[in-house]
């Protein structure tokens, strides 16, 4: 066991000083990893992001676009033989069809390489010629990244952190009750294993319907071929002290261990540790609709997030050495089209104050790190409606019925972002049921119909300058 895992970390770091002296001499690689927690909009962003890369008539605020530099953009074979394509045609179809449907959300690691033939900047353009980037885009679910966290921790601390957190909560109130019952000194059955863990799974599910972010082990969400199996049958119990051998809790204790070990770390070591730059997309705007605990909770998840990140920079002799660090972190409040320009600012102050202490440790570490208000894909028109005396500024969009078919157009107001974050974050760390003096509406809307001219890519906000920021200085 000992020589295979040297082996295989033997290997691993070969392999690294290959890909970082072929990346040095050759062509440059960028390794980006997108992902989001429920609902944040990951498929569409990587969607809109490959597509207005390739047709960059809406990307002003990409330098190396705004010079016209890139001089061409095309989707090539991914490097990673055993990871699933991105389904980028289906996806693109979906929101460009003469009736717009979202496309499905992520379930699993997908991958996409975009290559770009650009010009160097400066006098180096006038003496080089163009050379190829390559994009690698890296999907994957907002929940795994939140397992990283669990790396660090014993099934103890696990058990008694998720316990007294969601003790209080109702759609706990089935999962609390079984698991009061039983006795963790008891000798191990699988039944009630069984029964302990579909409880708690069928409380994660809740919980994320309900806005929840901390909605952890994220495969008991997203299973897939493990569904069913020992790996995912353990949930927390209470035990005070060591437990006896074939106990339940001894049981579950070593369930969670070959969660972590067979699980999480694979994930870690064939795809996480490998990014170098990084998007993390939130649905503020739902969160802050769910009131406090929901706004609590997704401060909660940032931490956690920026936590299991290795910031730093990415010179050439550290990658040879230690391998890579994520260098740049971007935290994008997504759906900014549900909101008037004039309150946009508002939002990404939230989502600045939403990771400011982690981000702070990050940038300390070497990375840089930004917070802003983007939509991938802009579903709305803006417009100012009288009401009592005085204009609202409104969105106006094709509402989406809860069964997914599109509905009414309407205007929409969603109420007033508050100028200073602290009046959302101070209820939400004092554990307020509700906002006290001001409520904010949420509202789905179904994609717009596109008619895009040749060389535009579908509209948005800010995605452009998402763009600069992930991979502006490597172009």
């Amino acid at each position: 066991m000992v020589i295979s895992t040297l082996a295989d970390g033997l290997v691993r770091r070969v392999e690294t000083v290959g890909d970082s002296i072929s990346e040095a001499l050759f062509e440059p690689v960028i390794r980006l990893g997108v992902t989001g927690l429920a609902r944040s909009g990951k498929t569409v962003f990587i969607t809109s992001l490959v597509a207005n890369l390739i047709d960059r008539g809406r990307m002003p605020g990409l330098a190396a676009a705004q010079e016209g530099r890139i001089e061409a953009a095309f989707l090539q074979p991914q490097p990673d033989d055993t990871v699933p394509r991105f389904d980028y045609e289906g996806n693109l179809a979906a929101i460009t069809a003469k009736a717009p449907v979202w496309p499905a959300g992520t379930r699993a690691v997908s991958e996409l390489r975009l290559s770009l033939r650009v010009r160097p900047a400066g006098l180096l353009g006038g003496l080089q010629g163009p050379r190829t980037v390559h994009l690698d885009i890296v999907d994957y679910p907002g929940e795994w990244l939140l397992d990283l966290a669990l790396l660090e921790r014993s099934y103890d601390e696990w058990a008694g952190d998720t316990l007294a957190r969601i003790g209080g909560r109702a759609a706990a109130a089935a999962f609390m009750e079984r698991a009061r019952s039983v006795d963790p000194e008891a000798a191990h059955e699988e039944a009630t294993a069984q029964d302990l863990a579909a409880r708690f799974a069928e409380y994660l599910r809740t919980a994320r319907g309900q806005g929840r972010y901390d909605c952890t082990p994220g495969r008991f969400l997203l299973p897939g071929d493990l569904a069913g199996s020992p790996v995912l049958t353990f949930a927390p119990v209470p035990v005070a002290g060591p437990s006896r051998r074939a106990s339940l809790h001894r049981e579950m204790e070593r369930r969670f261990e070959a969660y972590k070990r067979r699980v999480v770390q694979p994930f870690f070591r064939d795809h996480f540790a490998r990014v170098d730059r990084q998007i993390v997309l939130v649905d503020a705007l739902g969160a802050i609709h769910a009131g406090p605990q929901a706004v609590e909770d997704l401060r909660r998840a940032m931490a956690d997030i920026l936590g299991a990140f290795r910031p730093g920079s990415n010179g050439f002799l550290r990658r040879l050495l230690r391998g890579k660090r994520v260098e740049r972190i971007l935290f994008a409040a997504s759906k900014a089209d549900h909101l008037h320009h004039t309150q946009h600012a508002r939002l990404s102050a939230i989502m600045q104050a939403l990771t400011r202490d982690a981000a702070e440790r990050a940038r300390f570490a070497g990375a840089a790190t930004e917070a802003i208000a983007l939509a991938a894909l802009r579903t709305t028109t803006e417009e100012m409606r009288p009401h009592q005396g005085r204009d609202l500024p409104c969105v106006r969009g094709t509402l989406l019925e809860p069964d997914g078919t599109r509905g009414r157009e309407a205007a929409f107001y969603p109420g007033e972002l508050p100028a200073d974050p602290a009046h959302l974050l101070g209820p939400a760390r004092g554990g307020d049921e509700k906002w006290l003096d001001a409520d904010f509406e949420a509202m789905s809307f179904a994609p717009a119909p596109l008619t895009l001219k040749p060389g535009d890519g579908p509209p948005h906000i800010r995605l452009d300058r998402a763009a600069q920021f992930l991979i502006g200085d490597r172009l």
